[in-house]
This record gives C-alpha cells, sequence and structure tokens, in this order.
C-alpha cells in the first residue's frame, strides 16, 4: 500500500490543474506535469515502496534496497542490453522487453528486495570489512541477485509478458462485458488480497490497458494515443455507483435487520463504514463486516459489482480515480477530458442504493443471516466467531490498544512479524492458535482471519497503520492471560454472586444431555471459562441425543448444527454448545431434528450426534450450557452434580424478581 498511497496526490495535482483549465494554461499544467511525474513512475515507486513496507523495520535502507534492485533489472533486461547480451539485432528484441519498467517488475523487484534486506541486514562482516556489515550489505547483495534475476527473465518474461498480454487482450475484446467480468473477480478476490495483482493488469501497464495513469493522463493521453475518449477509464467509472451508494445501502440493510438491543452499536459501526465508503473508496470497514458471516451475501456484491462496472462501460458513463471510487476522487476527475457523462453515474448509484438494501434485507431475513447485529444480545455467539464487542465504550490510546493486541496475539513471544494495511494488522506469529480472538473483538477489532500457522489478520479499521507503528515501538508484553482486560464485564460475571434468596424462579433447566456435570471455570475455552458469554455449567456427554433445556422458542441453530440458542417464555436467553471448537468441523458429526423458530418444550430432541467421530475429532466435547443474558436477572442457582440424564436431570434454576 506504500507506493498506492501516492496516487492520491497525483490524482489530486492532476485534478486540480484540470479544474483550472484542461488546455493551455500555465498554471494548470504545472499541477498536471506534477502529478504525472508521480504516474510515470509509478513502477519505481512499486520497487522502492514495496521493498520498504515489506521489511521487518521499515528503514530507509530497505528502500534503498529496492530501487538498486530495480536500476540493475531493468538495465540488464532494456532492449539494448538485450541485443548486446543475446547478439541478436535490436528489431528482433522481443517486445516485452521494451515494457520492462512496469509495476509487475517493480514489485518482483520490491519482494524480492524485501526478503534479502529481512534476512541479511543483521550479517556481520569480517572486521576487514566491517563498514560492509549490516543494511549496508544488502543494496550490494541486491545487485548480484538482480543479475542472476535479469537472467531468468531474459527467457522468462516474454512469456509472462505475452501471457498477461494475452488476458488483458481477451478481456479487452469482451469490450463492456471483460470490465464486468474484470469487476467480479476484483471483489471476489478481496478477501485474500490477491485483487492488487489483477488490479495490475487493467489499471496499471503491465498489459498495456493502463487504465488509471492514461486517464490521469487527460488530454496528454488523448494526444499521444494512449487514451479513447469513453473508452479510457472503464475499469474504473462502475465501481463509483457500488462505493459511493451500493455499499452504503447496505449497511442500511444491515442495520435495519440488527436486533433491537444491537441497534445502537451497529449503527455507529455501520455508519462508520458508509462514510468511508461514501467518501473516500475505502469499503474494507463495510465488506469485513459480513464477508465471513454471511459469505452468500458478499458473493452478492461481488455479482452486482461487475453489473454495475458493465452498465457503466456499456452507456460510457466515465469516471477516473487516483485512489479509489469515492466523492472526492468523482470531484477531482469531473474536469478531465476523458471524463465523460461522470454525472450519470449519481442517478446509477441510487439505483444501486435501492437495490442494495432490498437485495440484503430480502436475504439476511429469509435466510436468517448472522449478520452485526443479528446475534443475542450478550456474547452468546462469541465462541463462533461472531463480533460481539464488549469493549467497555471508553476511549483508548493508540498506545494501550498497540500493548493489548500483542497480548492477544500471544504476547511478544509469539509475535514475529508487523506491518499494517489501511484496515488491517497484518501480523506473522509463531503459532496462530495462540491468538485470542475474543479478546481481540472486545478491543474493537471486526474480524480475526487466520491465514495459516504463522500468518494473521487483525480488522481494526483506519488505526490499523498507527496502532502497527505503536506496536513495533513497545516493549515485552505477556500473553492475554497477563495482560489487563479491556472490559470489566467479564470479571464482574466471573464473581457474581448467586440468586438473592425468596427470588422467582424464572426458569427451571433440565440437563440438555446425558453426562457428567462440569464446572464453568473448568471449560477449556476462555470465552466460556470465564462467563464472558454467560453464566451456567457445563455437561461432557456420553450419550447422542440433545434436547431442549426448558420450553421456549429455538431462536438460533448454527449452521454447522453444533450448537443452539433457545429464548424461555420470560425471556431467557439459553446457549447449548456442544464441544469447544466443533464449529471447526463444518456440521461434521451432528443432525438437527427440528428448525429455528420452532416452539419446542423441555426435553423434546433438538440435535443428534456422532459422540464417537465428535470424542476422536473435535477439541473437547464438555458442553456448556449457558444464560446469556443472566445480568437481565437476578442470578441462578445450580442443582446438579456427577452424573446427569437428559431431559430429567435438573440443571439449574434463573432466578428473579
Amino acid at each position: 500500500m506504500v507506493p498506492v498511497a501516492t496516487l492520491p496526490a497525483a490524482a489530486i495535482l492532476m485534478g486540480v490543474g484540470y479544474w483550472i483549465d484542461p488546455g493551455e494554461n500555465a498554471l494548470a499544467a504545472f499541477f498536471i506535469k506534477s502529478g504525472s511525474a508521480i504516474i510515470d513512475n509509478m513502477s519505481v515507486l512499486f520497487a522502492i515502496g514495496v521493498a520498504y513496507g515489506m521489511s521487518k523495520d521499515k528503514d530507509g535502507a530497505a528502500a534503498l534496497t529496492g530501487f538498486v534492485g530495480f536500476l540493475v533489472l531493468t538495465t540488464l533486461c532494456s532492449p539494448a542490453a538485450v541485443s548486446m547480451i543475446q547478439k541478436i539485432p535490436a528489431d528482433q528484441v522481443p517486445a516485452a522487453f521494451g515494457k520492462i519498467s512496469n509495476q509487475f517488475v517493480g514489485i518482483l523487484v520490491g519482494i524480492i528486495s524485501a526478503e534479502l534486506y529481512n534476512r541479511f541486514s543483521s550479517v556481520e562482516l569480517p572486521k576487514a570489512l566491517s563498514f560492509f556489515s549490516g543494511r549496508r550489505l544488502v543494496p550490494i547483495l541486491t545487485s548480484f541477485v538482480m543479475i542472476v534475476v535479469a537472467f531468468i527473465m531474459m527467457y522468462i518474461w516474454p512469456v509472462i509478458f505475452d501471457g498477461l498480454v494475452n488476458f488483458g487482450e481477451h478481456i479487452q475484446k469482451l469490450g463492456s462485458i471483460g470490465a464486468g467480468v474484470y469487476a467480479f473477480f476484483n471483489r471476489l478476490l478481496i478477501p485474500v488480497g490477491l485483487h492488487h495483482a489483477l488490479n495490475s493488469v487493467f489499471w496499471f501497464d503491465v498489459a498495456g490497458i493502463n487504465d488509471i495513469p492514461n486517464f490521469l493522463g487527460g488530454a496528454q493521453s488523448i494526444e499521444a494515443g494512449k487514451a479513447v475518449v469513453g473508452i479510457t477509464g472503464r475499469y474504473q467509472a462502475g465501481f463509483f455507483p457500488i462505493m459511493m451508494f451500493g455499499l452504503p445501502g447496505a449497511a442500511l440493510a444491515i442495520y435495519h435487520c440488527a436486533r433491537p438491543e444491537n441497534k445502537a452499536k451497529v449503527l455507529g459501526i455501520m455508519m462508520a463504514g458508509a462514510f468511508a465508503a461514501f467518501f473516500t473508496g475505502i469499503t474494507e470497514p463495510l465488506e469485513f463486516s459480513f464477508m465471513f458471516v454471511a459469505p452468500v451475501l458478499y458473493v452478492i456484491h461481488a455479482v452486482l459489482t461487475g453489473i454495475s462496472v458493465f452498465i457503466a462501460a456499456s452507456m460510457h458513463w466515465i469516471a477516473g480515480f487516483g485512489f479509489s471510487a469515492g466523492l472526492v476522487d468523482m470531484v477531482l476527475s469531473s474536469r478531465n477530458p476523458l471524463a465523460t457523462q461522470w454525472y450519470m453515474l449519481i442517478p446509477q448509484g441510487l439505483v444501486f442504493f435501492v437495490i442494495y438494501y432490498l437485495v440484503f434485507r430480502f436475504t439476511i431475513t429469509k435466510f436468517n443471516l448472522m449478520t452485526p447485529g443479528r446475534e443475542l444480545a450478550v456474547a452468546g455467539s462469541e465462541a463462533d466467531g461472531q463480533d460481539v464487542n464488549l469493549s467497555n465504550g471508553k476511549d483508548q490510546d493508540v498506545a494501550g490498544l498497540a500493548r493489548q493486541y500483542i497480548a492477544a496475539v500471544g504476547g511478544s513471544d509469539n509475535l514475529t512479524g508487523i506491518d499494517a494495511c489501511i484496515t488491517r494488522l497484518r501480523l506473522s506469529v509463531k503459532d496462530s492458535s495462540l491468538v485470542n480472538e475474543a479478546l481481540a473483538k472486545r478491543l474493537g477489532a471486526t474480524g480475526v482471519i487466520r491465514l495459516n500457522k504463522t500468518s494473521v489478520q487483525i480488522i481494526v479499521g483506519f488505526v490499523a497503520e498507527k496502532i502497527a507503528n505503536a506496536m513495533h515501538t513497545t516493549g515485552p508484553v505477556a500473553a492475554a492471560e497477563a495482560a489487563p482486560a479491556p472490559a470489566a464485564a467479564p470479571a464482574q460475571a466471573a464473581v457474581k454472586p448467586q440468586a438473592v434468596p425468596n427470588a422467582t424462579t424464572i426458569a427451571a433447566l433440565v440437563s440438555p444431555v446425558t453426562g457428567e456435570v462440569v464446572a464453568l471455570d473448568q471449560v477449556p475455552d476462555e470465552a466460556f471459562a470465564s462467563k464472558a458469554v454467560g453464566d451456567g455449567v457445563a455437561v461432557k456427554p456420553t450419550e447422542s441425543v440433545v434436547v431442549s433445556p426448558a420450553a421456549g422458542t429455538i431462536v438460533k441453530i448454527f449452521n454447522t448444527n453444533h450448537a443452539f440458542c433457545l429464548e424461555t417464555d420470560k425471556g431467557a436467553e439459553i446457549v447449548v454448545h456442544m464441544g469447544i471448537d466443533t464449529v471447526a468441523l463444518n456440521g461434521e458429526g451432528f443432525k438437527r431434528l427440528v428448525e429455528e423458530g420452532a416452539e419446542v418444550t423441555a426435553g423434546q430432541p433438538i440435535l443428534e450426534m456422532d459422540l464417537d467421530f465428535l470424542n476422536a475429532n473435535a477439541r473437547s466435547m464438555i458442553s456448556p450450557v449457558v444464560c446469556s443474558n443472566i445480568d437481565d436477572f437476578s442470578g441462578l442457582v445450580i442443582k446438579a452434580q456427577g452424573h446427569v440424564v437428559a431431559g430429567e436431570t435438573a440443571l439449574y434454576e434463573i432466578k428473579g424478581k
């Protein structure tokens, strides 16, 4: 994101120039030329920026290494050098080498340079050569490595280049349909971060399309034959209706679908995300709020994005951006001579606002999708990865947040690398299983993604870079167990007194499964053991049928069938969670016997388990049975010890006035 972050500067300079006068005005030319100085050198900026951004300590020596590597590689692979080295006439040198200075090569050089810097920047040479130790060694090593890379590129770059060009040309031949296909995959690849690779083909000069620089070039691009009015910008224009209007419509639908008690929290999250999408075109805060908890909505979002880009390209409604498709870029691009009927993107966006709202609201309610705010009022779904932000609501300083996020990922001993994107902490760890997802969400994270055993991403919003920088300068921090708790609620729940004398019994629960009673603080999961999810007990099952612990309504059965939520007639919300981390089994070993919304009686069968399979594959089959809204009552009285029988043995009573 370091080189990409320079694009807004180019967009502002060129946008101001075109606002003044897209013709021959000297002041306008001053701004336009200033912006084009950035755009025309994007390839070397990628080499420098990627090397710097991926270096372990963000040192300037890494940036210098990227610059040196780029100079060596592009010089050795220039047409003149290839002609001399391969002893072929200049007119027979493959056209690929005339395009060697491109963003693809810049990214490649940046990655190699960063890896060399991370591996060798601490190497100490013998005393006679000590001047060249450490960071000074890396540019020298990079120069030699790039000689080898250049030799390899002389044979594989023409193949790569031809493949990229053919891919781009194939999409170009599809015209407006191709633009829509590109936009669909652009959104679909965002969860894994590969959209940047796809963007480089269509937005930059990897395959000759170069849509963003050619659009920003305006009149100069037209005169040079690099741009066509009504065509250049079609891989950008259709994103404006989605980012400025469509996603805010989705945000409104998610807010309206939230449970009443959660709407205040959801409103703040959705408003912030909608504003960011509309004003700046940054959509990650909104997209990450539903892409993992409701993947079907994200696929719908990708399809609608493809349709929007197709419509704008077909109608030749063109606007461009230097950073992203928000209001700022729309205003700045409006005077660009390549911006044709850009104002029509606004009514198109209003239509997409309505479409997103209606489609998202229908899909969420029809399929009961767990978008933000649809979980139980208290953290009834926390153990299953839902967003249950238990923060105490007080503003925290960045340094304090940094320390607590380090604690959440297992402490300094588990943390090996720190980086940040616009909205994400990108962390390298020794063991991702040590990451305390519950704590991260209580700190305000909207999502935790374990990419593999050593890579974790935490979605924290626009403060990601500030938190990452603070994490770099934070001293040793212990793992979460020793870190200060961010909220007082869990600790209070852990020491909450039992029900007051003479209180009325609100609900009497029977055991949902036959087995042995286990105290809640012995459950091998912090969210349950700390009573953050609710108060109650657990049972280790010895038989396969799971029944309802009380009469009421089944308000939720998870898609993986490993847990369900019951609401009693008097409003007690009971969470029955069979096993720990059984969500990872993707439903295998569980069979539901009733559907959501069913009215059930105490002892009525709800689930059937393959207990042999679960005992062999689950982390633990200790199964919590908790009241998630126990704070609405005066407490509970545990009735059972030792062996219990499903549907017969009294488990505990919930007391209230």
